[in-house]
C-alpha cells in the first residue's frame, strides 16, 4: 500500500486523484511490438472511486437543483418589479400630463408661488434655529 492510497485530491473530494492502492500498473507485453501496453486495475479500488464519484455527482446535483429554485425563485421577482416599475412610470406619465394641464389653465405664476414657499421655510428654518441656540 502507498502512501499516497488515503490522500484526498482538491478537486474529487472523497474520491482519491487517480491512484488507487495500488494504482494502475503497466506489464509488458510478451509480444515482439514493443508499443503494446497493458494495465491491471483493481475492481476494488475502482469501487472505491465510484463512490466517491457518486458521493460528488450527488451533491452537484443538489447545488444545481437549488440553483434552478433560486433562479425560479428571482424570475418571479424581477417579473414583478416590471410590472411595479410600469404601473409606476405610467402614473407618473399620467401625473405629469394632469400637472401641465393644470399649469396652462392657472398661467405661468406657479413659479412665484414656489420661490415664495421655500422664502417662508428658510425663514422658518432660520428663525428656529436662533432661537434654539440660546
Amino acid at each position: 500500500m502507498s502512501s499516497n492510497s488515503h490522500r484526498r485530491g482538491p478537486f474529487y473530494g472523497d474520491a482519491s486523484p487517480f491512484r488507487s492502492r495500488e494504482g494502475l500498473n503497466t506489464r509488458p507485453v510478451p509480444s515482439s511490438d514493443s508499443n503494446e501496453i497493458q494495465l491491471r486495475i483493481d475492481p476494488m479500488d475502482m469501487d472505491d472511486e465510484i463512490t466517491g464519484l457518486r458521493g460528488q455527482v450527488q451533491k452537484l446535483r443538489h447545488v444545481a437543483e437549488e440553483i434552478g429554485t433560486e433562479v425560479k425563485y428571482q424570475k418571479d421577482f424581477l417579473e414583478q418589479l416590471q410590472t411595479t416599475m410600469a404601473k409606476a412610470q405610467a402614473g407618473v406619465k399620467n401625473n405629469l400630463r394632469r400637472l401641465n394641464k393644470s399649469i396652462i389653465r392657472n398661467g405661468s405664476n406657479h413659479v412665484v408661488h414656489v420661490i415664495a414657499f421655500a422664502l417662508l421655510c428658510f425663514f422658518v428654518v432660520y428663525f428656529w434655529s436662533k432661537v434654539s441656540r440660546k
